[in-house]
C-alpha cells in the first residue's frame, strides 16, 4: 500500500527565493516566417501578490491580519458612487417594471388560458429581474469588503506532507511526474514528504516516486478504502485522500495539496503556512490559474473564473470563510480529522469546507476560520476542448446544487451572521443563472408564440432603464478588473471572454439543476487532461445548446405568423439565441481553421517530397570555344534529395550555437567518436534525417525533414536551453526556400 522512497532531497532555508517559469516562443510550420513569441509569464511577482513575508510580534498571540482592497483605491468618490449607483438603478428598474400599473388585464381574453400564462409571465419577469438585482449586489458587496491577508513567516520545524492524486488512464504519467519533479523543489523550514495517492498500484509510476525521492501510497485492494459510498467512496478524489489520512494523516501538522495538473512554485508553502500561527485557521486556498494558455476554450475559462478568485473568494476573508478549493490548498490536519476528514460529494472541496466552518475549534472554542491567499503557487491545466469545459462546469454546478440540498440547511443553524450571508452570496450563482436561462425560454415561448404577457410598458423607458443599469453592471465587473490575479491575461483588459463564457454555460447549468431536482445519480467525473482530451461533436457536446437554439428559433418564428411581437421580447429572444449557438460558431469556426491548417502543410509536404524535372543534358560547345572552366560550374540545386555519392552531407550551421559546431559536423560525416561538447538531443531531434548516415543513399527526404531542417506544425515552438559560457542559446533555424 505504502512504499518508502530510498532518498530524500536537499531542503533550502532561504524564504526569499522565488521562480519564474518561461514559455518558449511559438513559430509557424514549415518555419516560413517568425511568430510573436509568446510572453514569459511573471509568476515570480505573482505568487507575492500578498506582499512581503513579515515577522509576527513574537510577545503577542498571533491572529491573521488583513489589507483592504477597497483602501488602495485612489479615487474613493468614483468608487463610491459605482458601488452605490450600480445596485440602486437595479433595484429602481425592478420596482418600476413590477408596478401593479403595469401588469396585463385583459376583459374579453382570446382563450381562457391566456390570464393564467399572464401571471406566468409577470412572475418570470420578475424573477429575471430579481436575479440580476443580486448579482449586482454580490458584486457590489464584494467590491466593499474585498481585502487580502498580510503574509508571515512559516512556523520552524512542523511536520508538512505535500499531497496529489492519480487516476491511471486519466491522467497522464508525464503529467504527474512534471508535478512531482517540481514539488520535490518546494522550500520549507521542517519536515517535508511528498506523496503520490494512486488509484492503482502500476510499477512504472512507482519507479517514478523511487526515482524523485517521492512516497507512494494506494488504496487498491483494500476493501475498507473502498466503498460504494461515504467518506471512502471508490473511485473519488475524497476517498483516496481519507484513506491517506487514516493511514498516515498522524504523522503530520498540516498537508498541502495539488490537483494532478498544477505544477507548485518552490515558495508554495513559505507563502501558505505562516497564517496557521493563527490557531483557528483549518485551511488556506489560492487562486487558480491555467498554464496552457493557447486555445480559446482554456483562455475564456480561466477569465470566466475572474470574479470568484479576484473578487468573491477575498471578500470572504472579511468573514473568515473562503471557499476551500482542491487546486491548491494546505489543510490542518487536525481540523479535517474532527469532520471526519474530506466530505463525501462530488465537489468534495466546498462542501469540506462548509462543514469545516460549522465546527468549533476545540482549543480556542472559536469556530474554524479559512484564508484566502491572491498569491498564485501553483499553475494548472485548464480545460482546452468545449466537451472538457462543459463536463467541468456540470460537475461543479451540480456539487453546488447538492451542497444547498443536502448542506445549507444547516447554515442559519450553525454559522454566523456574516458567514451565512457570505455563503449565500457564493452558492446562489449556479442555480440564479440556471433559473435565468429557463425562465428566459419560458417568457420567450409564452410571448412569442402564445402571447401571454405579463407587463405593458413604455419600450423608451424600458431600454432607458435597462440599458443603464446593465451600462452600470458591466462597468462595476470591469473597474474590478484591476484586482485580477491571473498572470496570463493581459494587464487593462475587459474580461469580455469571461463574460461571455459565463452567459454560455447558462444551459449547462440549467441542465444540472433539472438532473439535481429529479435526484438524478451523479458521479465523479475527472476533467480529462493532456492527451486525453474528449473530442468536441455536434450532438454529443452541444445537444443542451441545440434544445434551446430551437425554443427560442421556434418562438421567434411563431412571432411573426401570430404578431405577437414586442421590441423588448425580441430583443431577448435575439440575443439568447446568438448566446446559445455561440459556442457552436467558435467550434465551426475553429474546425475550418486547423482543416485549412492541415491543408497547407499537406500540400507544402508535397512540393518539398516531389523530385525535381530531369536537368537537359549540357550543349555541346560551339566548334573554337572552350568549355566553361570547372571553377566556373555553378553546383546544382539543392533538390531536396541526400547526395548520392557517400561524402558527408553538411548543410550550413551559421545559426547554431559555436560550441555544438563540432558535435554537429561529426553527426554530419556519420559514427563518430563524441566530441568534448555532445549535441543536446534537442538540437539533434530538429536536424535528424539531414545526414546520409540517417537513410539509405538516395532516399527521399520525408516531408517535415531534411534541409532545410523543419519541424512538424504540432512541435512548431522555438527551443531555449539553459545558457552556457554567457551565450544566447536561442535556437535559430534558416528560413525554409519558397
Amino acid at each position: 500500500m505504502t512504499s518508502t522512497p530510498d532518498g530524500g532531497r536537499p531542503v533550502s532555508d532561504d524564504p526569499a527565493q522565488t521562480t519564474q517559469l518561461r514559455l518558449p516562443g511559438l513559430r509557424t510550420a514549415g518555419l516560413r516566417r517568425l511568430k510573436k513569441e509568446l510572453p514569459r509569464y511573471d509568476y515570480e511577482h505573482y505568487s507575492r501578490l500578498a506582499g512581503p513575508l513579515h515577522q509576527p510580534d513574537p510577545n503577542k498571540p498571533y491572529t491573521v491580519r488583513y489589507r483592504s482592497l477597497l483602501s488602495q483605491e485612489p479615487h474613493k468618490i468614483r468608487a463610491a458612487l459605482m458601488l452605490g449607483a450600480a445596485p440602486l438603478l437595479s433595484l429602481v428598474l425592478l420596482g418600476w417594471l413590477l408596478q401593479p400599473t403595469h401588469w396585463t388585464e385583459r376583459d374579453y381574453p382570446a382563450y381562457d388560458f391566456l390570464p393564467a400564462l399572464d401571471i406566468v409571465m409577470l412572475v418570470s419577469i420578475g424573477l429575471i429581474e430579481f436575479f440580476r438585482c443580486m448579482n449586482v449586489l454580490s458584486n457590489a458587496h464584494a467590491t466593499l469588503v474585498a481585502r487580502d491577508p498580510i503574509p508571515v513567516v512559516p512556523e520552524s520545524g512542523t511536520r508538512v506532507a505535500f499531497l496529489t492524486s492519480f487516476v491511471p488512464g486519466k491522467e497522464p504519467l508525464e503529467m504527474v511526474t512534471k508535478t512531482l519533479e517540481a514539488a520535490v523543489r518546494i522550500r520549507h523550514r521542517g519536515l517535508m514528504h511528498v506523496w503520490l495517492l494512486d488509484e492503482g498500484d502500476d510499477p512504472a509510476v512507482k519507479e517514478v516516486c523511487r526515482r524523485l525521492g517521492v512516497h507512494h501510497f494506494t488504496r487498491k485492494g483494500v476493501a475498507e478504502w473502498n466503498q460504494a459510498k461515504g467518506p471512502h467512496r471508490a473511485k473519488t478524489k475524497h476517498g483516496n485522500y481519507n484513506a491517506w489520512l487514516q493511514a498516515h494523516g498522524g504523522d503530520y501538522d498540516y498537508f498541502a495539496s495539488v490537483d494532478t495538473d498544477h505544477v507548485p512554485l518552490p515558495n508554495y508553502l513559505e507563502r501558505m503556512l505562516g497564517f496557521f500561527r493563527d490557531p483557528d485557521v483549518g485551511f488556506v486556498i489560492g487562486p487558480q490559474v491555467y498554464g496552457n494558455y493557447d486555445t480559446f476554450v482554456t483562455k475564456a475559462a480561466e477569465s470566466q473564473q475572474f470574479l470568484f478568485h479576484a473578487l468573491i473568494q477575498r471578500a470572504g476573508n472579511r468573514y473568515g470563510s473562503p471557499m476551500f478549493v482542491g487546486t491548491s490548498n494546505a489543510v490542518r490536519i487536525s481540523a479535517l480529522k474532527q469532520i471526519g476528514g474530506l466530505y463525501d460529494s462530488i465537489t468534495e472541496d466546498m462542501a469540506t469546507g462548509f462543514e469545516m466552518h460549522r465546527h468549533k475549534n476545540p482549543a480556542t472554542g472559536r469556530k474554524w476560520k479559512s484564508v484566502y491567499t491572491p498569491d498564485v503557487l501553483a499553475v494548472g491545466e485548464g480545460p482546452n476542448a468545449w466537451t472538457d469545459f462543459f463536463t467541468q462546469q456540470l460537475r461543479w454546478s451540480r456539487g453546488t446544487y447538492e451542497t444547498i440540498l443536502k448542506q445549507f440547511w444547516k447554515a442559519p443553524f450553525t454559522l454566523p451572521p456574516g458567514r451565512f450571508f457570505n455563503y449565500t452570496m457564493m452558492v446562489i450563482f449556479y442555480p440564479m443563472s440556471a433559473l435565468n436561462w429557463i425562465l428566459a425560454g419560458l417568457s420567450c415561448a409564452l410571448f412569442l408564440g402564445l402571447g401571454a404577457s405579463g407587463v405593458n410598458i413604455d419600450p423608451s423607458i424600458w431600454l432607458m432603464l435597462y440599458g443603464n443599469a446593465s451600462a452600470l453592471q458591466i462597468g462595476l465587473y470591469v473597474w474590478n478588473r484591476r484586482h485580477n490575479v491571473s498572470p496570463h491575461e493581459p494587464e487593462g483588459s475587459g474580461g469580455v471572454a469571461g463574460m461571455v463564457m459565463s452567459a454560455l454555460s447558462a444551459p449547462i447549468y440549467a441542465r444540472s439543476l433539472m438532473d439535481a431536482v429529479l435526484r438524478r445519480k451523479s458521479k465523479f467525473v475527472v476533467t480529462p487532461k493532456g492527451d486525453s482530451a474528449s473530442p468536441d461533436t455536434l450532438f454529443g457536446t452541444f445537444r443542451i445548446h441545440l434544445f434551446f437554439i430551437l425554443v427560442f428559433a421556434s418562438s421567434m418564428v411563431a412571432s411573426f405568423f401570430f404578431g405577437h411581437s414586442h421590441p423588448a421580447m425580441l430583443t431577448w429572444a435575439t440575443f439568447a439565441l446568438l448566446i446559445t449557438a455561440a459556442p457552436i460558431f467558435a467550434w465551426r469556426s475553429a474546425l475550418r481553421k486547423e482543416r485549412r491548417g492541415r491543408a497547407r502543410r499537406g500540400a507544402h509536404s508535397r512540393r518539398s517530397s516531389t523530385p525535381p524535372p530531369p536537368r537537359p543534358a549540357p550543349a555541346a560547345p560551339e566548334p573554337g570555344r572552350p568549355g566553361p572552366a570547372a571553377a566556373d560550374r555553378q553546383p546544382p540545386r539543392e533538390t531536396g534529395r541526400v547526395p548520392q555519392d557517400d561524402g558527408p552531407f553538411t548543410p550550413p550551421y551559421e545559426q547554431l550555437p559555436q560550441q555544438y559546431a563540432p558535435a554537429y559536423a561529426a553527426r554530419s560525416a556519420g559514427p563518430a567518436e563524441a566530441p568534448e561538447r555532445p549535441l543536446p538531443a534537442e538540437y539533434d531531434a530538429l536536424f535528424r534525417d539531414a545526414t546520409p548516415a540517417a537513410r539509405a543513399p538516395g532516399a527521399a527526404v520525408r516531408p517535415g525533414y531534411g534541409y532545410p531542417p523543419r519541424v512538424p506544425r504540432q512541435e512548431s515552438r522555438t527551443r531555449e536551453f539553459p545558457a552556457q559560457d554567457g551565450a544566447d542559446q536561442t535556437m535559430r533555424l534558416p528560413r525554409h526556400p519558397e
